[in-house]
């Protein structure tokens, strides 16, 4: 079965939109794009691995749009002629023709789609942007690895890859690396359900018994 890895350029109040250049995703009036760069370094640690890896693409239509209209014009850059002969995914309800080499759709529901697609033979698959795939798909247990790459700004804005509707889960951490501009790269993988616990090590005291019974009331 294939594995798929989600690679993923945060902000630090969890912002994905535009990270490439002011150009790539105006949408909502989103005013910040290109906000990777000034904080990109020579070293970026695991995602350098993982970029240069073995794999297809997995992509939203409104990325794989992004994509197309650059790759393909920039196959001296090695993840460009990589992103040209490479097969790419695309999650989409538009009948629009997919037109870069080596371009798939995949339609209908998509978490049923990804997980047929995961149990082909291939190459393992990689997110990139995609931030609508995020929700559905860790809810659904299809993704592997997450790979989150948090930059030290604050955007207040924009498409998140954590919105609020995604189920709990506990997540193990596998990888870390901090580069020297301070982008700290974390590496989960799924790991069941959420553990809680308590530092309590003795009865409740009247005062924190009146507390609960307070709040119980005023959350019924």
């Amino acid at each position: 079965m294939r594995k798929l890895t989600g690679a993923v350029f945060l902000s630090l109040d969890g912002v994905m939109q535009a990270p490439g250049g002011p150009e790539e995703d105006p949408s909502d009036g989103f005013k910040f794009g290109g906000w990777v760069q000034p904080f990109w370094d020579e070293h970026m640690g695991p995602f350098e691995q993982i970029i240069g890896g073995d794999y297809d693409l997995l992509l939203g239509k409104r990325t794989y749009d992004i994509f197309a209209a650059y790759w393909p014009y920039n196959q001296d850059n090695p993840i460009g002629e990589k992103f040209q002969r490479i097969n790419k995914y695309v999650l989409t309800h538009s009948d629009a023709p997919l037109d870069w080499d080596n371009s798939h759709r995949l339609s209908g529901n998509g978490v049923d789609a990804v997980a047929e697609l995961k149990r082909s033979e291939g190459r393992d698959l990689l997110i990139q942007g995609s931030s609508t795939l995020y929700v559905p798909l860790l809810a659904a247990g299809l993704i592997d690895r997450l790979v989150l790459m948090t930059f030290p700004v604050l955007l207040g804005e924009g498409k998140r890859i954590f919105d609020g509707s995604a189920g709990p889960g506990a997540l193990k951490l596998v990888d870390h690396f901090v580069s020297g501009t301070g982008v700290v790269t974390t590496i989960y993988e799924p790991a069941g359900e959420v553990p809680t616990g308590s530092f309590e090590t003795k009865p409740p005291s009247e005062a924190e018994l009146e507390r609960r019974g307070k709040w119980a009331k005023e959350e019924a």
